[in-house]
């Protein structure tokens, strides 16, 4: 095992689906031999998951190693960074590695110079676009000031054109982000002259995958489309119902598209680690922030649900890591309990830091699970999103959801995604799909789960939704 401190490569994508990784040959379309690389050399993470089943507050969770309900984050309406807390970018400069941040930045409405921005928080090299000041999204192919006077006011703002940032001044780019993104991360690990930490956030695959390069469009033989107009006839929702499925045309192509120049990109990076030396002396590590977008054509299966819920397909997601020097590696799967969360306390124990003092932390350390040297794993796992709540203890988990609530109606409407109603009891480890629902045979098992998931609420401040979730669950309990 190596002795020296590795290097950190941190890849993160956008609402990747579950399924969609050619490896596992569900989908003969779709092309990813980097990943495909990953996952053969090194570990996947068959029971892996993220916080939230949405952006900002899985993204979160992974900068400082803890559940974003503890300061209040469950949702759209409340997401921000928490400016308390240390990130693992700050402990890796601790210890005297060069950072480096290249991608798309999304905690909540942040703004230039705000501690959500990469060089406020620990990175001492970036390149990056705040989506919290967009929709949440950053445009594939045009950043510019004229792109936001010709999109005008809510288009701009709806599309993502405002510039990138380099560092903490406005940079613009007329080109493709991914491979900008990858152009730069690439240049910042080869020029590096010490350990580095390097996390690359692309805005792939998120939507809007049309936004291609000519060329690539060209090669595909995919038809351009237009980005919304606010000057002219038709609303932002009703352009956006047709932007998404089952309404585009092309949609699946369009994402496969997008997955596969990501994966180039992350296929380049690999290869500079192998022309340098380093691979066998740097971590990598991809995870996507929250179950694949159905209604941006990705594919979870074998999982049910979609991102904005919390059944499987929503926040179970696929993580690779790949550390040869380190024993993480043989292309072997493991299926311990696993939070992005665990991302902080491992990767800084890899590092050498002493992961015993840290105290304001929910992840743990997984390095010897991912050596094969110990189980490993959480007992359970806890997600909050004020309108719904889910728990997984062992191989079970309890889902509460108010499916009246105005954010349920809302999701269903705009993303054609249903969230569901009710309490779900299920065995995830023999019915990953979540079809058998056993809450009415195991009010039990029920009761244990809510007990469990009401207790943690309590632990991190929100007595106020454990309340709300218990009168779900006791109504439930009282109709069987």
């Amino acid at each position: 095992m190596t002795s020296s401190r590795p290097n950190v490569l941190l890849v993160l994508s956008d609402d990747h689906g579950y399924a969609d990784r050619s490896a596992l040959g569900l989908d003969p379309a779709v092309r990813t031999p980097a990943l495909d690389r990953l996952a053969a050399e090194g570990v996947s993470c068959s029971d892996a998951y993220v916080t939230a089943p949405i952006c900002s507050p899985s993204r979160a969770a992974l900068i400082s190693g803890a559940h974003p309900a503890r300061w209040g984050s469950t949702w759209f309406e409340d997401t921000r960074f928490d400016e308390s807390r240390t990130t693992l970018a700050e402990r890796f400069a601790e210890l005297g590695y060069a950072t480096g941040y290249f991608g798309k930045v999304h905690y909540g409405p942040e703004q230039p110079g705000d501690r959500a921005c990469p060089p406020e928080h620990g990175f001492s090299e970036s390149y990056y676009g705040l989506a919290g000041r967009q929709q949440g999204r950053l445009h594939y192919t045009t950043h510019s000031r004229a792109a936001v006077d010709e999109y005008g006011p809510e288009a701009s703002w709806r599309m993502g054109v405002q510039p990138m940032f380099h560092h903490r001044e406005e940079v613009e780019l007329e080109g493709f982000l991914t491979a900008e993104l990858g152009r730069r991360a690439r240049e910042f690990v080869d020029a590096a002259d010490r350990p580095f930490f390097a996390m690359v956030a692309f805005n792939a695959v998120h939507n809007f995958c049309w936004q291609l390069p000519p060329d690539e469009l060209e090669r595909r033989g995919l038809p351009a489309r237009a980005d919304w107009d606010e000057h002219g006839d038709r609303s932002y929702a009703d352009w956006y119902d047709g932007a998404i499925s089952p309404h585009l045309e092309h949609g699946r192509e369009y994402y496969l598209a997008q997955l596969e120049l990501m994966d180039a990109e992350i296929g380049r990076l690999l290869d500079s680690l192998d022309a340098s030396g380093r691979a066998d002396d740097t971590i990598v590590v991809y995870l996507t922030d929250n179950g694949g977008s159905t209604c941006n054509y990705g594919n979870n299966a074998p999982l049910t649900g979609t991102k904005y819920t919390l059944a499987e397909g929503g926040v179970r997601v696929p993580l690779l890591v790949r550390w040869p020097g380190g024993g993480w590696s043989g292309g072997t799967t493991r299926d311990a309990l696993v939070s992005s969360m665990d991302l902080y306390p491992t990767l800084l124990a890899a590092a050498g830091y002493d992961v015993a003092r840290l105290r304001d932390v929910d992840g743990i350390d997984q390095s010897a699970m991912w050596r094969g040297e110990a189980v490993g794993g959480h007992d359970e796992l806890h997600w909050e999103c004020g309108f719904q709540s889910a728990v997984r203890s062992g191989d079970l988990k309890l889902r509460v959801v108010h499916g009246d609530d105005p954010r349920a109606q809302g999701v269903r409407v705009v993303e054609h995604t249903d969230p569901g109603d009710g309490i779900h009891l299920h065995d995830v480890r023999s019915d990953v799909a979540e079809a058998d629902d056993l809450a009415t045979r195991r009010p039990d098992d029920v009761r244990r789960l809510w007990e469990r998931h009401a207790a943690w609420l309590r632990e991190v401040g929100r007595e106020d939704l454990a309340h709300k979730h218990a009168a779900r669950v006791a109504e439930a309990l009282g109709h069987q």
